[in-house]
C-alpha cells in the first residue's frame, strides 16, 4: 500500500518546512506569495508519531511524549489504545507521509484524531491559502483537514465524507455528547479509496472557497471562527503527503505587525514581574513519586515538611489501589522517617488519589499523617511516622461497577477533613471508595454515618447555612451534616463530577456551585441544586477560582479539557459566562492559582516545561516562564514555604525535587495573602479556590 503511495506521489516535494520564518524575513519569499509552511513531513523521524498510549498520567503530569514535533502536535485522541497510536510517519524511497491508521467508533463524535500546528504563532493566521495533497484509505467516515483552528473543538473542516465533498463548520457542542455542526457547502464528488487528493481553500474575510483538483468548487460566508491554526484529522485511515500554506503580502505583512505586537506585551508583562530564582532543590532516593506528594509541619519544627506517598496497585488499571509507602522528608531532602518498602519503578506513578494526607486530627498543636495501607485506615504521629490509632476500613459494598472493591475491605481512594459536627476545626473523616460509596467518622475514628451516591473524584465543604457546621458537597449530591440529602443533580448528569466546589463569586453575592463534570462539561448551580449556567465544553476538569483579574468583578474560574480534547482552557467570570479560551498546549493541567506577585491578581500554572508551560495570566497569557535550567517538568505544585506570603513553587519528578522561589524574596510590606483550601485537604482532583485576603 505504501510503494503504491509513493507511486501517485510522484517526485517528493522539497523540503521547505517554514512555519513563519518567512513572515519574519519578509525578502525570503516572493513579495505576493509569501510562505507560511510548506511541509512533506520528511524532517520526521519514522515510526510512531502519537508518542505511544494517553493515559490519565497526562491530565495532572507533563509528559514529553505529548510534546510537538517538528511543526505539528497531536491535539486530539480519541479514548481506546489503537486510536491512541494512530498517527505514525511511513518512509520508503525517500518519500515520507504523516499518516492516520485506525478507523474510529465515534463514540465521541466531538472528538476526531487530529494534529495541528504546534506553532502557537500559527493561531494568528487569517486570510491564508492552504493546500493539502491525502489518501483516506476507506469511504466510511470523514478525512480532510481543519482550518481556522481555533481549537479542536472549534474550527472549519474540508474534505470528504462518503461520496460528497464537505465544508462544515464545528464548534462546542449544545447538548451532552452531541457537538454543533453545520453544513456549509457540499456538493457529490466521485473518489476512490488510496486516490490521492489534492484540497485547496481560500480565506478572505468571512468568505471561504474550497476545491478538490478535478472535483467540485465550494462557497460559503461565515464569520464565526476569523483566524486560527491549521490540522490533519480523519476518522478513517488515511495518508498525508504535503501541506502548503501561503498568504498574500499584505497579509503578511498584517501577520508580521500582529506577533510583534504580541511579542512587546509578553516582554512588557514578564519584565514586570519577579522572576524564578532556585532556593532549593535535592536528589530524591528509592522513595521517589510521581504527583503525589503531601504538605505540613511533620516535626514541629514551624517548617513544612513533605511527605512521599508511593502507589501500590493491585491489577493493571487503577481502580484498586492504596498507599504502598510513605516517606517523609524536610526541605533539605533529609529522610524523617519512612513506612512500607519503597520502590520507585513500580509503585511511583499513580492515574488516580489514594488515601494520604497531612492534618493535625486530634488538635493538639502537631500534625499527624492519616492514611490507609492493608485494609486498615491509620493514625500516625506526624514527627515519628509511628501508629497512634487504627480501625479497619469500611467493608466493601456489594455491586457496583465490575473490577471494583475486589478485596474484603475498601482500600481507601481519597481523605477529606471538615467539620460536620461544629467542632470548631476539622475534626470529622471523609473517606470514599473509588466512585459509589463514603464514610464519615470522628477524630476518634468512630463511625458516624456513611451514604452512596455518584460521588465523583473528590468532595468539598461548605457552611451554607451559616450555622457554624460544614455541609458536604459529594460529586453531584449535598449531603447535611447528619446525611441528609439536600439536593442532587444525578438524575440530570451522566458522567461523574471530576472537580466541585462551593464560592462566593462576589463579597455581597449568594455562595454557588461551581461543578467541572467530565464529559458534561462544567455548570454552575445555586445552592438548591438549580443548574444556573451550563457549558457544554468536552471533558472538563480541575477547576481553580481565585481573582486572576481586577479589572473584573468579584473572582474568575478556570478549567482544563482532558479525554478527548486534551488541552483546552476556559475562562468565566463571576456570573458564570465564558470570557475567554486557549489552547496554549497538549497536556491536562491542575491549574493551581499562584501568588506570585504579592498583588491582588494571581496567575495560574500551566506545567514546569519550559517552552510549553510557565504561569498564565487571567488572559490566557504566558507572562512568568521557567529558566531552561534542566529542571524536573513532570510535576509540580504551588505552596509558601518561605514565609513572605507569596508562593513557591515546587516541580519534581521520580528522582529530583527542585523548589523556586521569586527572585526578590523576601518581600516586605503589606503583600495578597489568599485564603486556600487546607493542605490537608490535598487531591490530584481538588477544585482550587483562592480567596481574597492582605497580610497585617
Amino acid at each position: 500500500m505504501f510503494a503504491r503511495a509513493c507511486r501517485l506521489i510522484g517526485v517528493a516535494v522539497s523540503v521547505l518546512f517554514a512555519v513563519l520564518p518567512a513572515v519574519r524575513a519578509e525578502s525570503a519569499v516572493a513579495p505576493e506569495n509569501v510562505v507560511l509552511l510548506d511541509d512533506d513531513f520528511g524532517r520526521l523521524s519514522p515510526g510512531m508519531f502519537s508518542g505511544g498510549e494517553v493515559g490519565a498520567h497526562a491530565e495532572y503530569h507533563y509528559l514529553p511524549a505529548l510534546a510537538p514535533k517538528g511543526n505539528w502536535v497531536v491535539s486530539c485522541f480519541v479514548s481506546g489504545a489503537a486510536s491512541q497510536r494512530c498517527w505514525r510517519v511511513l518512509r520508503e524511497e525517500g518519500v515520507s507521509l504523516m499518516c492516520q491508521f485506525f478507523p474510529v467508533s465515534g463514540k465521541k463524535p466531538e472528538s476526531h484524531p487530529m494534529i495541528a500546528t504546534a506553532n502557537l504563532d500559527t493561531t494568528l493566521w487569517r486570510d491564508y491559502t492552504a493546500t493539502v495533497r491525502f489518501a483516506p484509505q476507506s469511504d466510511k467516515g470523514q478525512s480532510g483537514f481543519v482550518f481556522r483552528y481555533r481549537n479542536d473543538r472549534c474550527y472549519y473542516f474540508f474534505g470528504v465524507i462518503g461520496p460528497r465533498a464537505v465544508l462544515k463548520l464545528v464548534r462546542d457542542a449544545t447538548a451532552y455528547y452531541k457537538p454543533y455542526e453545520k453544513v456549509l457547502a457540499e456538493q457529490a464528488f466521485t473518489w476512490r479509496p488510496g486516490e490521492f487528493l489534492t484540497a485547496v481553500v481560500q480565506l478572505s474575510g468571512s468568505h471561504i472557497r474550497a476545491r478538490l483538483e478535478g472535483g467540485p468548487n465550494l462557497e460559503a460566508d461565515d464569520a464565526t471562527f476569523p483566524e486560527g491554526r491549521l490540522a490533519l484529522t480523519c476518522d478513517v485511515p488515511t495518508y498525508y503527503a504535503h501541506v502548503k500554506v501561503t498568504a498574500s503580502s499584505q497579509e503578511a505583512q498584517r501577520l508580521r505587525a500582529a506577533l510583534e505586537k504580541r511579542d512587546r506585551e509578553l516582554a512588557a508583562l514578564r519584565a514586570a514581574n519577579p522572576k524564578m530564582k532556585l532556593w532549593k532543590k535535592f536528589e530524591v532516593g528509592d522513595y521517589g513519586v510521581g504527583r503525589n506528594l503531601r504538605f505540613g509541619d511533620l516535626d514541629g519544627d514551624g517548617q513544612i515538611d513533605i511527605l512521599f506517598a508511593q502507589v501500590k496497585h493491585h491489577g493493571p488499571k487503577n481502580n484498586n489501589s492504596e498507599v504502598g509507602c510513605l516517606t517523609a522528608v524536610n526541605l533539605d531532602g533529609k529522610i524523617l522517617w519512612q513506612v512500607g518498602q519503597p520502590d520507585r519503578y513500580n509503585n511511583s506513578m499513580l492515574t488516580n488519589d489514594v488515601a494520604v494526607q497531612v492534618h493535625d486530627l486530634d488538635g493538639d498543636g502537631r500534625n499527624e499523617v492519616i492514611y490507609c495501607m492493608n485494609q486498615e485506615l491509620v493514625v500516625a504521629d506526624g514527627a515519628t511516622g509511628k501508629t497512634k490509632y487504627k480501625v479497619p476500613t469500611p467493608e466493601a459494598p456489594k455491586g457496583g461497577k465490575k473490577g471494583y472493591n475486589l478485596f474484603p475491605r475498601i482500600l481507601g481512594d481519597s481523605l477529606f477533613f471538615c467539620d460536620l459536627r461544629g467542632t470548631g476545626r476539622k475534626a470529622d473523616v471523609v473517606l470514599k471508595d473509588r466512585y459509589r460509596s463514603f464514610w464519615v467518622y470522628d477524630d476518634r475514628l468512630e463511625p458516624l454515618w456513611n451514604a452512596a451516591c455518584n460521588t465523583g473524584h473528590y468532595p468539598f465543604a461548605y457552611d451554607v447555612d451559616g450555622d457554624g457546621k460544614d455541609e458536604l458537597m459529594m460529586g453531584y449530591t449535598l449531603f447535611f451534616r447528619d446525611g441528609k440529602v439536600l439536593f442532587s443533580n444525578e438524575d440530570k448528569l451522566q458522567d461523574h463530577a471530576d472537580g466541585v466546589a462551593i464560592v462566593k463569586f462576589k463579597p455581597d453575592a449568594p455562595p454557588r456551585l461551581l461543578c467541572a463534570s467530565s464529559d458534561e462539561g462544567i455548570f454552575f448551580a445555586d445552592m438548591q441544586g438549580k443548574i444556573l449556567k451550563h457549558w457544554y465544553l468536552g471533558h472538563v476538569q480541575n477547576p481553580a477560582v481565585a481573582n486572576f483579574r481586577d479589572d473584573l468583578p468579584g473572582l474568575e474560574a478556570v478549567s482544563i479539557n482532558f479525554w478527548g480534547n486534551q488541552g483546552i482552557i476556559h475562562f468565566y467570570d463571576a456570573e458564570g459566562d465564558v470570557y475567554h479560551d486557549c489552547e496554549p498546549h497538549q497536556q491536562g493541567s491542575m491549574c493551581l492559582p499562584i501568588n506570585w506577585t504579592g498583588r491582588s491578581e494571581e496567575y495560574f500554572v500551566l506545567s514546569p516545561n519550559v517552552e510549553e508551560g510557565g504561569l498564565f495570566d487571567g488572559w490566557g497569557r504566558p507572562v512568568v516562564q521557567f529558566p531552561a535550567d534542566g529542571h524536573p517538568d513532570m510535576c509540580y505544585a504551588v505552596v509558601d514555604v518561605t514565609g513572605d506570603c507569596r508562593d513557591e513553587i515546587i516541580v519534581w519528578d521520580p528522582w529530583e525535587l527542585w523548589i523556586y522561589t521569586q527572585d526578590d524574596n523576601p518581600k516586605k510590606g503589606k503583600l495578597y495573602k489568599p485564603v486556600r483550601n487546607s493542605l490537608s485537604n490535598y487531591s490530584n482532583y481538588q477544585a482550587t479556590v483562592s480567596l481574597p485576603r492582605w497580610s497585617e
